[in-house]
Order: C-alpha cells, then sequence, then structure tokens
C-alpha cells in the first residue's frame, strides 16, 4: 500500500535520546523501523540567531493512519520546545517491503 507509507524526519540531541525514543516508536507500534543517522550538523535560526548544533536524525518509517498519534507522541517526549517533525510522503517502494510496513505499524 505505497500510499499509506510515510516517512518522518525528527532530529534529536546526539546521546542516548535517539535510540531510546526509536526503541519506544517501534514497541508503540507508530512506527515500523527508525533509523537513527548518529552524526548530522543542523544549522538553523531560532529566536533570531543563527545556531549550529550536533545532532542525530531519525528516520521514523510509518503509514498516514499513525502520523497524529506519532506527531502527539514525539511531542510528549521530545527534549526540544519544537522538535521537526517533517512528513514525505513514499512515492513508491518495493512491494514486500510495503507490506511489511504496513503489517508493524497496524
Amino acid at each position: 500500500m505505497p500510499a499509506s507509507a510515510r516517512v518522518v524526519l525528527v532530529a534529536v540531541p546526539r546521546g542516548g535520546k535517539a535510540a531510546v525514543l526509536a526503541e519506544a516508536m517501534v514497541r508503540a507500534r507508530l512506527a515500523a523501523c527508525v533509523n537513527v543517522v548518529p552524526k548530522i550538523a543542523s544549522v538553523y535560526r531560532w529566536r533570531g540567531r543563527v545556531r549550529r548544533d550536533d545532532e542525530a536524525l531519525l528516520l521514523v518509517k510509518t503509514t498516514a493512519p499513525k502520523l497524529k498519534a506519532l506527531e502527539r507522541w514525539i511531542k510528549a517526549r521530545h527534549p526540544y520546545q519544537t522538535p521537526e517533525f517533517l512528513v514525505l510522503a513514499a512515492a513508491g517502494g518495493s512491494k514486500e517491503y510495503l507490506s511489511w510496513l504496513t503489517e508493524q505499524a497496524r
């Protein structure tokens, strides 16, 4: 069901928080899989100043019906005041993988 597959980008502080959040999302069945990219450099404007932080990036594989619950869940547990929650629709993928993703994030 490719029309339902979504990838959500969530930047988090480097350290143990990324792995803890990733595992908890999968255990809660809000995501089928979460890839943790351990080191990214983020440059952004916050409160009128340009900042640079080392972060980790979570690539959350989920489905469209899970998005609202996932967003609420992340906002409740994320250490940032305004956490990144950027949703990308999957344009396609292997039938087997998309079927697995849908089953795991049920």
